[in-house]
């Protein structure tokens, strides 16, 4: 037909050019019947308009693809009618889709980057036409067509409900965010060969790789303080690097159990097979979410309707030895009138990679490990029930148990063996009803654990003789009720404005038991209350507009905490969307934040322990001379506190369809760190920034108080204690003591679009980042980024995918750069790997290997060895950062997956 006129129908079935006019006719005869007997008894019910069901949202889930066949899925899935030209859609893909959509809003996000939009026509149908020239008339708005398809994404303005949930960053459905939010798909995550989600998160550089991960070393041998090391075999987000605990992570927006003793969450205990995507949030949102949100927020959300069977394996290992992996997988799922249930299942081993595979690390003794061995079963359920229009239920459930070896052996000959077992149980029920004039109550629970079991056994080379020296249970519990509502107030030029109101009450339980003595180390408990409210006030120009896109967007969010330790905290946030066109969007926020202090460092028993001044780097001392250090929780400690900044330029022209790019900076002070004043205690006597918590020549009287409070003494001179050679007092309490300043420039970006029969997706990020900190404000502020075991200033992970029918194949550059051993004057080289995939995948309905998906991938292609620094305890602490650089090396895998 001419003038761009539809030829073909697309109908409810999904029925092609091939179906009869008959069949047709007999289909919408049928389906008008069904749809007025629907409108009757539906009139009949009180209060409760008809609304069209093609223009409520529903669950969806199309694979990316043919868009042809996408389209034909949608109209199938929706009853929605689609009109257009064969000639049209040939040729072109799409990145598909999963969650709950309107079938407009599912339209035009499949048609993102394709150079076609969708005009309504009224009566549930839909035409398609190519979109005009940019700024032109009738162009294509912003949210009609931008959305990156990237691993590192930014957001469409637009929200997307999956389950009743938001998009991470407001708990308004319906609602926008002012804060920028990376979002890594299921697709970007087979695209690049990642097996799990540890892998994925230290993959993008907003995230520092320190804190609790496997890679980084034990038992505090790194020197890079007690929060940098290995405790439970997990992996833990870390954005920006200001610590573990200071990042939240939730699971379909719910909160998970602390494991081990930093509040760090074992984000890689939940199997990547069963999440849809991971949003990352990079600001502050304590008015959001409430404790831990400062550096940002991370949420995994799993799959919703997932009506298939899969079973997967997968081997690798890494060039230079060790790191040898196994997992299995399987995935079932099924969907039934208004609801769906999906369930995985994985096992995953990994063997240790000991010193003697590495040539770096011959300084250090056989058979340490520079990467623990680990065997990882975990379990995920999610379901949803819909009950009529009324309500509908959910459920998430998951539990995970890793097991782990490592060893450190020393000069002496003896080896400390460490063997932990992990486990993790999370359950979360919920109901949301639907009210009246778009209103919903939701109301959740949520029951969180982790029990570590650690084995410590030192054996003796000479003698044979092997001792328990350890066997204790670090145990955390978290408990979380809530109710909620949001809605909309009254309408605005820009549309309705909307709101959320919230309140609930959290407990947070942590034990040290130690079962050889039978007596509890460390334990605490923790309660608070909570209240929030948060607008969005859409000032002008709808998202859907036509047009040259201008509008603006008012956010606001109040939150308050009520705690039992340390009283109440009170957290603002305001966040401000202006699109002056259709090709540019500004989005800033300010907020405050907060962290309380762990139960760890509020309830740990004091200490006390007598050392050499070697061991905290002391020279020219006396030979007899000796160190006093005293450390453990304080139960006066404050919540810490923080003020966010971030402005962001997003740049989606409507000339170049499928480019996005965004440029983001953002301004942190963080005050009040409640931690231990010296984080390396090989430096305390010889770094200046620790000046203030030395007390040289103490008096006998401060000695003997100091031992008095404590609750265990441990003296590691060999001698007797004798006051009279204690040089200098170290102060190792936790306090309220820091002031960081966290401040840079991230840009994230990407760029579709089709060559020949196939498609090339560029994208990629960069992070510069500037932080210092200040012990006391009295004090100069010093560096962390850029220093060891901080977060290097500048890093970057740029690359592209190419897809042509059944095969995939994607390349990715890593870059850190180097950082300075301060004490020693040292700075390391920079660290650049290559990272490739290759994919071969069929559908399910495909004639030839239905539902085969085969994956070789590598990583540090090159086989870069970290590089190199001098460490604090050589015969102990390996020769390079492993808060930031990887033992692994080049690490090959191929990976194989059927789908029924």
């Amino acid at each position: 037909m001419d003038n761009g006129q539809p030829e073909v129908q697309h109908r409810l079935d999904g029925a092609g050019e091939g179906r009869r006019w008959g069949c047709l006719r007999t289909r919408v005869i049928a389906k008008a019947l069904a749809t007025a007997l629907a409108a009757l008894f539906i009139g009949c019910i009180p209060g409760r308009p008809y609304a069209q069901p093609p223009r409520v949202p529903q669950s969806l889930a199309i694979p990316a693809g043919s868009l042809r066949e996408a389209l034909d899925a949608l109209a199938s899935a929706s009853g929605t009618t689609l009109l257009y030209s064969p000639d049209l859609v040939a040729g072109k893909t799409t990145s598909g889709l999963s969650g709950r959509y309107a079938p407009g809003e599912a339209l035009r996000l499949l048609l993102r980057g394709s150079g076609l939009e969708a005009r309504d026509a009224g009566d549930a149908t839909f035409t398609l036409r190519p979109a005009p020239a940019a700024n032109g008339p009738g162009s294509a708005s912003q949210a009609t067509r931008r959305q990156l398809s990237a691993p590192v994404q930014v957001r469409d303005l637009e929200t997307i409900e999956l389950g009743g949930m938001t998009i991470t960053g407001t708990r308004i459905r319906g609602g926008v965010t002012p804060s920028p939010v990376i979002t890594i798909s299921a697709e970007n995550t087979r695209e690049e060969g990642f097996s799990d989600l540890g892998d994925v998160i230290r993959s993008v550089p907003q995230n520092f790789s320190g804190g609790q991960n496997p890679g980084v070393p034990s038992l505090g041998y790194s020197g890079a303080g007690i929060h940098n090391q290995n405790v439970t075999g997990g992996s833990a987000l870390n954005l920006r690097g200001l610590g573990p605990d200071a990042t939240l992570t939730l699971l379909n927006g719910r909160r998970m159990a602390y494991g081990g003793m930093a509040q760090a969450v074992d984000i890689d205990a939940i199997p990547v097979e069963a999440v849809d995507r991971i949003e990352i949030l990079l600001d502050g949102a304590s008015a959001i979410y409430g404790s831990d949100a400062v550096g940002g927020v991370g949420n995994v959300i799993l799959k919703r309707d997932f009506d298939d069977v899969v079973i997967g394996v997968s081997f690798g290992g890494a060039s230079d030895g060790g790191m040898a992996t196994r997992e299995y997988t399987a995935t079932a799922g099924s969907t039934w009138g208004g609801g769906g249930l999906i369930t995985t299942f994985k096992n995953a081993r990994a063997d240790p990679i000991y010193v003697r595979q590495r040539d770096y690390a011959s300084v250090m003794r056989d058979p340490t490990t520079l990467y623990p061995g680990i065997n990882l079963k975990s379990a995920v359920a999610s379901m949803h029930q819909a009950v009529g229009a009324v309500a509908e239920m959910t459920m998430d459930a998951m539990m995970s148990r890793r097991d782990q070896l490592y060893n450190v052996a020393s000069p002496d000959g003896w080896i400390n063996r460490v063997n932990s077992e992990t486990t993790t149980k999370f359950a979360a029920p919920g109901v949301r009803f639907f009210l009246p004039n778009d209103w919903t109550l939701a109301l959740s629970a949520t029951r969180g654990t982790s029990e570590h079991i650690q084995y410590q056994r030192r054996d003796t080379a000479k003698t044979g003789d092997s001792t328990l020296s350890v066997h204790d249970c670090l145990c955390n519990k978290s408990t979380v009720y809530e109710v909620g509502a949001d809605g909309a107030l009254f309408e605005l030029p820009g549309g309705e404005a909307r709101v959320a109101v919230g309140a609930g009450y959290r407990r947070n339980e942590y034990l040290h038991f130690n079962h050889l003595t039978g007596t509890p180390t460390t334990g605490g408990k923790e309660g608070s209350r909570f209240a929030y409210i948060e607008a969005d006030l859409p000032v002008f120009g709808k998202p859907d507009d036509i047009g040259d896109g201008n509008r603006l967007s008012i956010t606001a969010a109040l939150r308050g905490e009520d705690y039992d330790s340390f009283g109440g905290v009170i957290l603002p946030k305001l966040g401000l969307i202006y699109g002056p066109s259709a090709d540019l969007t500004l989005k800033a926020s300010w907020g405050k934040s907060f962290k309380g202090p762990t139960l760890r460092q509020r309830h740990l028993a004091p200490y006390v322990m007598l050392a050499p001044p070697a061991y905290f780097g002391g020279t020219g001392y006396a030979a007899d001379a000796t160190i006093l250090a005293d450390g453990g929780g304080n139960r006066d400690l404050g919540p810490e506190r923080a003020r966010t900044w971030t402005a962001s330029l997003a740049f989606h022209p409507d000339s170049i369809p499928g480019l996005d790019v965004e440029v983001t900076w953002y301004d942190i002070d963080y005050t009040d760190r409640a931690l231990e004043p010296i984080t390396n205690f090989s430096e305390a006597l010889s770094n200046p920034i620790y000046a203030q918590f030395i007390e040289h020549a103490p008096t006998p009287a401060t000695l003997d108080e100091r031992i008095s409070d404590a609750a265990t003494f441990h003296n590691f001179v060999g001698a007797p204690y004798d006051p009279a050679n204690v040089a200098a007092l170290v102060n190792l309490q936790h306090t309220n003591v820091a002031r960081q300043e966290i401040r840079g420039v991230g840009l994230s970006g990407a760029y579709r679009f089709n060559i020949g029969d196939g498609s090339i997706s560029l994208r990629g990020s960069a992070i510069w980042l500037d932080s210092t900190q200040q012990n006391t404000d009295l004090q100069v502020p010093f560096d962390l980024a850029g220093t060891l075991s901080n977060p290097p200033k500048f890093g970057c992970r740029l690359g592209g995918v190419w897809t042509k029918g059944r095969w995939t194949m994607s390349a990715f550059v890593n870059h850190k750069g180097g950082v300075r051993n301060l004490p020693r004057d040292e700075k390391t080289a920079s660290f650049t790997t290559l990272d490739a995939a290759l994919r071969f995948a069929t559908t399910a309905s495909a004639n030839v290997l239905p539902g085969l998906e085969l994956t070789i991938a590598g990583q540090n292609l090159f086989n870069r060895v970290p590089p190199p620094t001098t460490p604090w305890l050589p015969a102990y602490a390996p020769p390079y950062d492993a808060t930031n650089y990887s033992a692994v090396g080049r690490f090959l895998s191929i990976s194989l997956s059927k789908q029924w």
